[in-house]
């Protein structure tokens, strides 16, 4: 429990307990057909291949973390949380699924929508950054209140909300990951518009590091390009063994090498309860 608090902060409990919502004593199985969409959810974009790697997950190991919805009227309920899970559910044909029934008014749902996507770990900064001007446009709340909601520091909280300052071109940047928040930072402080995408530019095309952009913004000597690393060249054995890691834990894993032959493998996931779904299948090795 506690390695779950520090994962998602205390964003999603502080709002809990802050806002007009009041939790159920447990958790109800209730029927999918009686669930009706988010209305405020803030994510428009699912990926259907992550959501079929989650309904498989779903189909072998079950719901892991419940949803959360609101009481309607009749016996109708209205999701707060868990569309991805909700929506893989029905991929797969459940009929019922695990969920928190909390009592909740229209701000508060909202409030709760953008919460979460904020924790969500693959987020870029320019979604957090919208999410966070949303809670400060549609629901009244100062960075101050912000930052105590979402469990981050007030001038973290700033920082994301500048980002929103830049030229739209540096912000599909940072959407694309052709620049870090540490790079989008030094750009902020670029008042002259011309200067500030000419820099961008440069850092992008020489692989600036944030260090060397930050001295570039300063008016410091020309910044030389890196030298750029040869990628070393995967083996077709190691490319099959990729493609069975992939399929394995139902996970897109890659490999990372560097000139030297060295590196690691790496499992992304795209939730807690995808997280936990990997692990399952760790812990289902070691016995």
């Amino acid at each position: 429990m506690v390695a779950k608090k520090n994962v998602l902060g205390r964003g999603l409990g502080a709002l809990i307990e802050d806002a007009n919502i009041k939790p159920s004593a447990s958790i109800n199985e209730i029927q999918i057909n009686d669930i009706e969409t988010n209305p405020f959810q803030p994510r428009e974009k699912f990926d259907d291949e992550a959501l079929r790697e989650l309904a498989l997950s779903i189909k072998e190991l079950g719901i892991i973390q419940p949803i959360t919805v609101r009481k309607t009227k009749g016996a109708s309920y209205q999701l707060i949380t868990g569309e991805r899970r909700l929506r893989a559910s029905k991929i797969v044909g459940l009929k019922t699924i695990p969920a928190y029934v909390r009592i909740a008014d229209d701000q508060a749902m909202l409030e709760m929508a953008l919460v979460e996507n904020i924790q969500r770990e693959d987020l870029d900064a320019i979604e957090v950054a919208i999410s966070f001007q949303r809670l400060v446009d549609e629901c009244k709340l100062t960075q101050e209140n912000l930052s105590d909601r979402v469990g981050k520091k007030r001038s973290t909280v700033s920082n994301y909300l500048r980002l929103l300052k830049l030229p739209a071109v540096i912000q599909l940047g940072i959407r694309n990951k052709e620049l870090s928040m540490g790079h989008a930072r030094a750009l902020i402080n670029v008042d002259d518009k011309t200067k500030q995408l000419a820099i961008y530019q440069q850092l992008v095309a020489d692989g600036l590091s944030v260090r060397q952009t930050e001295e570039l913004v300063r008016g410091g000597k020309p910044i030389k390009p890196i030298r750029k690393i040869r990628k070393t060249e995967t083996s077709p054995e190691y490319i099959k063994l990729k493609e069975q890691l992939s399929r394995f834990f139902s996970s897109p894993v890659d490999f990372k090498r560097n000139q030297y032959g060295k590196g690691s493998i790496v499992i992304p996931f795209d939730s807690d309860e995808d997280l936990e779904r990997i692990i399952g299948f760790l812990d289902r090795l070691n016995k």
